[in-house]
């Protein structure tokens, strides 16, 4: 290499100052990249495959789609929102967060930190020592995965234009609040109520607010409400493997930092996924007589859900415990109550999710304020002597604490997610024409997922691609290696 292209000194420090914590940074990468892969592929994969066949393209763009728009969303106003300067309690000042490249100053509190009478800090900053540009990104994939589980609600009838819509609204009206109230200096955080990662900000706002916009949209065809098998298990088992396995940033990622508490979250989460999946898949046996694989999945799910707001703050006998809670307490709100109470069946919640996540997430936040654990409290920076019911104290109101703010994300889901259907539907039908609900991938994108010749598929080559569908009698030539095939 010649010596001209060389790096200097000057562009090496530069680009590696002092306060940059290289083991930390790249952390926070990894488990961004991780959670990512939850969403692109992992739900991609898993929505495609766990549905009707007809539904297969639509289920998955619907997933992809709002990955992509909520990437461009959360760098131009969405980042800001969540973690930016304080606008109203439980709200941020909206602003793009593009070119944000340096030290982050303020990553979870704004200049509205709490303060004892005597000018002690009550509620400590929190600056990790890696550049900004780390904590957008990280803090993106948690708000895209969050408005692609509230897809799972939707699909096989949501109009694609009207969810195309409705991405960037609940991003901005309703994630954006239960992110800064809890995450970003809000009412929430200063108030002391936990969700390490998410429980309360991802996981019961997309439950509530899938079963909100469910309302809204309307049921499937009810030939499709009666069978909707999904149309290729093995495919479901890989999504459902890249969402257990990426859990690890998911949760990991949380301390902002590669410490103590990132190793716990990590442990915890598995030993909770491990569990919920063990009870669940017992319970049907026990009350349906054979092991469910899409049962096994459900409670996978729940198990990660229901850890999510204490992995870091509770120990590996919790846990366990709670895997036991996540994987019957659902299981019995899906298997007997949804069958038993009207509105639950009226509602068409296609995947199920407000059993999954919004039940799975508030239980997760109930039991996090009974078992959270003093010292790791502190380690998340917490309010000052926060913890669980079990170890006295001042354990009891938090138990109270957790109640309110999820609550509080509730009704605000309920709220918003109904404001934004009911404008989007004055605009744009919410729901796909009945000729559309009976043909499905075809009509709405002109694509299928398993286009087998003599199967009734067809495919656009002229829109779509390259060649048409009798390439071997008559079409355009195929390439070199279809040929080969």
């Amino acid at each position: 290499m010649a010596a001209s292209v060389l790096p200097s000194a000057y562009q090496l420090s530069a680009a590696s100052p002092d306060w940059l914590n290289k083991g930390d940074n790249a952390w926070q990468m990894i488990s961004a990249t991780l959670v990512g892969l939850q969403s692109v592929p992992g739900l991609v994969i898993l929505y495609g495959s766990i549905v009707k066949k007809k539904w297969a393209v639509n289920s998955a763009f619907m997933a992809l789609y709002a990955f992509s728009a909520v990437v461009i969303c959360w760098v131009t106003w969405g980042y800001k929102m969540s973690f930016g300067e304080k606008l109203l309690p439980f709200w941020g000042k909206a602003g793009p967060a593009l070119g944000q490249k340096f030290l982050i100053k303020q990553a979870a509190l704004p200049a509205s930190a709490h303060y004892y009478k005597n000018g002690t800090l009550e509620t400590a900053m929190i600056t990790p020592f890696y550049p900004m540009a780390s904590m957008v990104w990280f803090q993106c994939v948690f708000a895209a995965i969050a408005v692609i589980l509230l897809a799972g609600s939707l699909l096989g009838r949501m109009n694609i234009k009207a969810w195309m819509a409705f991405v960037p609204l609940w991003l901005t009206f309703s994630y954006t609040v239960g992110a800064f109230s809890l995450w970003g200096g809000g009412f929430l955080f200063h108030w002391g109520v936990m969700d390490y990662s998410g429980g309360y900000v991802i996981h019961l706002s997309s439950g509530v607010a899938g079963f909100t916009a469910a309302y809204w949209v309307g049921p499937r065809l009810m030939v499709d409400r009666e069978r909707f098998p999904p149309n290729n298990v093995l495919m479901t088992l890989a999504g459902a493997g890249l969402l257990w396995m990426g859990w690890a940033g998911f949760n990991g990622g949380d301390p902002y930092t590669a410490n103590i508490d990132s190793s716990m979250a990590v442990l915890n989460t598995n030993i909770c996924a491990a569990t919920s999946l063990l009870v669940w898949t017992w319970l049907d046996v026990i009350f349906f007589g054979k092991p469910s694989v899409i049962g096994a999945v459900q409670g996978m799910i729940t198990g990660l859900v229901c850890i999510t707001p204490g992995a870091g703050l509770v120990q590996g006998w919790a846990a366990i415990i709670m895997g036991v809670l996540s994987g019957s307490i659902p299981w019995f709100t899906m298997m007997v109550i949804h069958k038993k109470w009207t509105l639950l069946q009226k509602v068409d919640d296609t995947l199920g999710v407000v059993h999954t996540h919004a039940v799975a997430g508030y239980l997760g936040g109930i039991l996090t304020g009974i078992f959270a654990e003093p010292e790791l409290c502190s380690l998340f920076l917490a309010v000052t002597n926060s913890r669980g019911g079990v170890y006295g104290g001042s354990g009891g109101v938090q138990v109270l604490k957790q109640l309110a703010g999820g609550a509080f994300i509730i009704g605000w889901n309920i709220v918003a997610t109904s404001i934004i259907c009911v404008v989007i539907g004055r605009v744009i039908p919410l729901r796909m024409s009945d000729e559309q609900l009976m043909i499905g991938d075809d009509a709405v994108h002109g694509e299928e997922a398993y286009a087998l010749w003599g199967d009734g598929e067809k495919y656009d080559g002229t829109k779509h691609g390259l060649y048409s569908d009798d390439t071997g009698h008559g079409g355009r030539q195929a390439s070199g290696a279809t040929q080969m095939l």
